[in-house]
């Protein structure tokens, strides 16, 4: 399975302006800039689309854990802080903050060792393989 996602830039860093297009659309030419990377300007910048993924992507790892030890999900929220040393241009750490309603017959301990394993095992956990990343439950 591949996925394709392209960018374009014109100018200089601090002046210049992209967008950000994916294969599904979701993402169309959608505006990103030295402003919404580094400020708050409007749009979009990489470290919080990479944000939007790993939250994807645990979460749905998560709730394939869950269903193959015989529980069904009911909601999971989950919020990716991602935080980008502007000094040395890199991801530090990412903060993964999970609220689940509770699911019967499921411990709180029991439910932290499955989120514990989507997290080391989703596909953007590994990609992230030498960044810190954190989970906090709220279960």
């Amino acid at each position: 399975m591949k996925r394709t996602s392209s960018a374009h830039w014109n100018g200089n860093l601090k002046a210049g302006k992209g967008t950000l297009s994916t294969q599904s659309t979701v993402l169309n030419k959608t505006q990103y800039s030295f402003g919404t990377r580094f400020a708050d300007g409007a749009g979009t910048n990489p470290e919080e689309l990479l944000g939007a993924a790993h939250a994807g992507c645990f979460t749905m790892a998560l709730s394939a854990t869950l269903e193959q030890a015989g529980y069904t999900a009911g909601d999971l929220d989950t919020k990716a802080v991602v935080e980008l040393d502007p000094a040395t241009l890199t991801i530090t750490t990412i903060t993964l903050d999970l609220t689940a309603a509770p699911i019967q017959g499921l411990s709180a301990e029991q439910f932290n060792a499955y989120a514990k394993g989507a997290k080391e095992n989703c596909p953007v956990s590994k990609a992230l393989a030498g960044v810190s990343i954190t989970l906090n439950v709220k279960y």
